[in-house]
C-alpha cells in the first residue's frame, strides 16, 4: 500500500527534522512524506529538504508562494498525493500534537474503514496535563455541544487533523466541494464524510501540546471557525450517499502551485 502523509507548515524549522526522522522510524514500506510549506520565514521547506537528501529519507516539499491557510493546504497536499498513486493518506500536524506511533495502527483500519481518526474525545483519549481548564472547556464545547448539536454529527472530534484516509474517501468526496480554509476544514471534511455515508472509526489518541513554537490558532480564527459551521450545514445538508465519487477538480490557481517531482524510492 502507497502511503503519503500531507503535512502543512508555516514556521516549524525546529519541529521538522525531528518529525522527519520519527516518520522514516516507522519502517512503513511504501511510505513517504509530503510537507505543504506556505513560505515560512524560518526556511521549514528547505530544512526539510535538506534532511530528506542528507538521510535519503523520502520526503517531498510543495512549496506555496505565500501563506494561503490550512484548508487549501490539505487540498492541495490530498490532490497530489492522488495524482502520484497514493492507496492511502495521512495527515497530521507538524508540531507533534500528533504522535507517528499511531500510524501504523490507523492504516491497519482501512482495511474496514473510510477513514481513521485520531480522536481526543473518544474513550480513551486523552488531552495533554498541561491545557488549562478554559483551554479545554473550549474545545470540549466547541466539538462535544456547539459543531456535533448543529451538524447532527457522530463523529466525537469533530475537529481533529489526525486522519488516515483511504484514496477511494477522497475521491468520492471530491475535494472540490470543500470550501473552508482555516481549522474549520476538519470540520466541513467530517461533515461530507458522514453526510456521504463513509465508514469511519475513531481510535482514541494523547494529544501532546506543541513541544516548539507557538500555535497558529488564536482567538480570531476560533471565532471565524465556529461561525463558519453555519455554513457548512448550508452547503452540505442535502448531500447522500449517492453524491459520492464526483471527478477530483483542479483548482483555478494551479499555476501557482510548485508541486515536487517524484524522486526514485
Amino acid at each position: 500500500m502507497k502511503t503519503i502523509a500531507v503535512i502543512p507548515t508555516y514556521n516549524e524549522a525546529e519541529n521538522i527534522p525531528d518529525l522527519i526522522h520519527e516518520l522514516y522510524a516507522l519502517g512503513l514500506p511504501n511510505f513517504s512524506t509530503l510537507i505543504v510549506d506556505d513560505n515560512s520565514p524560518d526556511g521549514t521547506a528547505d530544512i526539510a529538504e535538506s534532511v530528506a537528501e542528507e538521510n535519503t529519507i523520502p520526503v517531498y516539499v510543495m512549496r506555496r508562494p505565500s501563506k494561503r491557510g490550512l484548508g487549501t493546504a490539505y487540498r492541495d497536499g490530498f490532490q497530489w498525493a492522488l495524482k502520484v498513486g497514493a492507496d492511502a493518506v495521512v495527515q497530521m500536524d507538524a508540531d507533534f500534537s500528533h504522535s507517528p506511533s499511531y500510524i501504523p495502527h490507523m492504516l491497519s483500519l482501512l482495511k474496514e474503514y473510510d477513514v481513521v481518526v485520531g480522536s481526543r474525545y473518544v474513550k480513551g483519549g486523552k488531552l495533554d496535563e498541561r491545557w488549562s481548564f478554559g483551554r479545554y472547556l473550549l474545545s470540549w464545547w466547541a466539538n462535544a455541544i456547539y459543531t456535533r448539536l448543529i451538524l447532527n454529527l457522530k463523529t466525537l472530534d469533530t475537529t481533529a487533523g489526525f486522519k488516515a484516509w483511504r484514496r477511494e474517501t477522497l475521491l468520492g468526496l471530491d475535494l472540490s466541494r470543500i470550501r473552508s480554509n482555516g481549522y474549520d476544514f476538519q470540520v466541513e471534511m467530517a461533515y461530507v464524510t458522514e453526510k456521504l455515508g463513509y465508514r469511519i472509526i475513531e481510535i482514541p489518541i494523547y494529544f501532546e501540546d506543541r513541544r516548539i513554537g507557538e500555535s497558529k490558532l488564536n482567538m480570531p480564527i476560533k471565532i471565524e471557525s465556529a461561525l463558519r459551521v453555519w455554513d457548512v450545514w448550508w452547503q452540505h445538508h442535502r448531500l447522500t450517499p449517492s453524491d459520492r465519487g464526483k471527478p477530483l477538480l483542479s483548482s483555478s490557481n494551479d499555476e501557482d502551485r510548485a508541486y515536487p517531482k517524484m524522486r526514485p524510492q
